[in-house]
């Protein structure tokens, strides 16, 4: 196949197998050299805009692949947290166990409803655990709230938050703010639900309904709170106001008969 060389003193371009010994338009001997393939001009536009996609294409693919990898682990995590959350709402101490181990053997997930129900039984006593999601001052709240079997006292709780201000509204998860709540009940003497008010000292809920005391300072923290007790137990009215007389099992076990 031909080549092309170039006269380094006046251009002149040559096509053959080899260079000539002679420039036959400048007579210069020895001046020819192998034309050079054009290659990319690092210094262009073209290039950059090349160059950047490359390198944002290798980065996306190596992002999915560690999201593909972790993802196990991040799940199992969210899920660990989460049975944590709902071992302290049941006041079970998981410090010196395990607590995926403790959880597997105290509690039974079902369904309400198409929505989440946790069945307890802890030392021939049993719970339900319901889920609390609610909105903050900063941003989002949640809790777990467990019931004893008439589903109306509260055997403990447990809350947590997103981004609220320490010493304020980040009180919620103390063991001081939650406290208030054991042995309150979320239902009137009728047996309608009414949740639990979370008040400023001072103010008084509305008749039939029971309170706790407001963290100090933190207003809308606490509003948060109350309206997330409010709103999230009212998900489950139906389920609380109709108690048949073996208790919870056999309303969970009805509700799979229908589903």
């Amino acid at each position: 196949m031909a080549k092309k060389y170039i006269c380094k003193v006046c251009g002149y371009v040559h096509t053959g197998d080899k260079a000539p010994a002679v420039c036959p338009q400048c007579q210069q001997t020895n001046c020819f050299e192998p034309e050079k393939s054009k290659g990319l001009d690092t210094n262009s536009n073209v290039y950059t805009i090349i160059y950047a996609t490359i390198v944002v294409v290798i980065v996306a693919v190596l992002l999915a692949v560690i999201s593909q990898v972790l993802s196990p682990r991040q799940e199992a995590n969210k899920r660990l947290d989460v049975q944590k959350q709902i071992l302290t709402a049941l006041n079970v101490d998981y410090s010196q166990a395990d607590p995926a181990a403790l959880y597997d053997e105290y509690v039974k997930e079902e369904e309400w409803d198409g929505k989440p129900v946790f069945y307890a039984t802890i030392d021939n006593t049993n719970y339900t655990v319901l889920p609390l999601k609610g909105q903050g001052l900063w941003g989002g709240i949640w809790g777990y709230i467990a019931l004893e079997d008439d589903l109306n006292t509260v055997y403990g709780i447990n809350f947590g938050h997103e981004s609220e201000t320490p010493g304020l509204g980040a009180e919620i998860v103390t063991e001081k703010f939650r406290s208030q709540f054991f042995g309150k009940h979320i239902k009137d003497g009728e047996g309608n639900l009414r949740s639990i008010a979370v008040l400023k000292e001072g103010k008084r809920a509305d008749e039939g309904q029971e309170q706790v005391d407001a963290v100090s300072g933190a207003t809308i923290t606490s509003t948060g709170v109350n309206d997330m007790l409010l709103n999230s137990l009212d998900e489950y009215k139906d389920f609380l106001e109709q108690i048949p007389a073996a208790g919870v099992e056999e309303l969970l076990n009805d509700n799979e008969e229908e589903d």
